[in-house]
């Protein structure tokens, strides 16, 4: 049986992913925070295998409660649950420390199969519809240095002038660089870099 936290402000939702947890047989709630401060506080207390965690949260927000979870020392691994569509939402809450992010809209066989993943060590992040758990391809094995470096500022967010000018190095070549990693790694845009550069933990924390 998976141990589970659940932080979420507001009650109806609480309420509903615990009895969804419950009547699946396979999790046990071992307790509930409707703030940031209280789910750092169970998990300080109770330490569970997974904390189901919201972004927005009243007072300590999501992000600083994942930041103070990384500095318990603990096993807990935390999964954000959050209505953010945007992609940027996933990276900055990997980048805090989080072991997953899943959109409220999923199923809830959605969210238990992510809870089995990040229990079992992979990093959940978002897919297109889909809940991707396993990286595409190893970029050591692929990538040149120079392309490695690329791929890391561009899943970081910088555009290809900024990476230019920190790499020193023209534009055109930073452009030359991102199609040879589309290309290697079978992504299509920048969007698909970044979820790569999360599932393989290339986004600094």
């Amino acid at each position: 049986m998976i141990r589970v936290a659940i932080a979420e402000d507001h009650t109806l939702v609480r309420e509903a992913l615990r009895s969804l947890l419950e009547n699946s047989g396979r999790v046990e709630v071992v307790g509930e925070a409707s703030t940031g401060d209280e789910a750092v506080e169970i998990v300080a207390q109770r330490q569970p295998d997974v904390l189901l965690l919201d972004i927005a949260m009243p007072g300590k927000d999501g992000l600083e409660a994942i930041t103070d979870i990384a500095g318990l020392q603990v096993q807990t691994r935390v999964l954000v649950v959050s209505m953010g569509s945007d992609d940027t939402y996933a990276v900055r809450a990997v980048r805090a420390g989080a072991a997953g992010y899943i959109n409220k809209t999923a199923r809830v066989n959605e969210l238990i199969s992510a809870i089995d993943a990040i229990v079992a060590g992979q990093r959940v992040v978002p897919d297109g519809s889909e809940m991707s758990t396993q990286p595409a391809a190893s970029p050591a094995q692929v990538l040149s240095p120079r392309e490695f470096q690329v791929l890391g500022h561009l899943a970081s967010g910088l555009t290809n002038r900024e990476i230019a000018k920190m790499l020193e190095i023209s534009v055109k070549t930073v452009d030359t660089h991102r199609g040879h990693v589309l290309k290697k790694l079978k992504l299509r845009n920048n969007s698909d870099l970044t979820r790569f550069a999360m599932q393989h933990g290339l986004l600094a924390v």
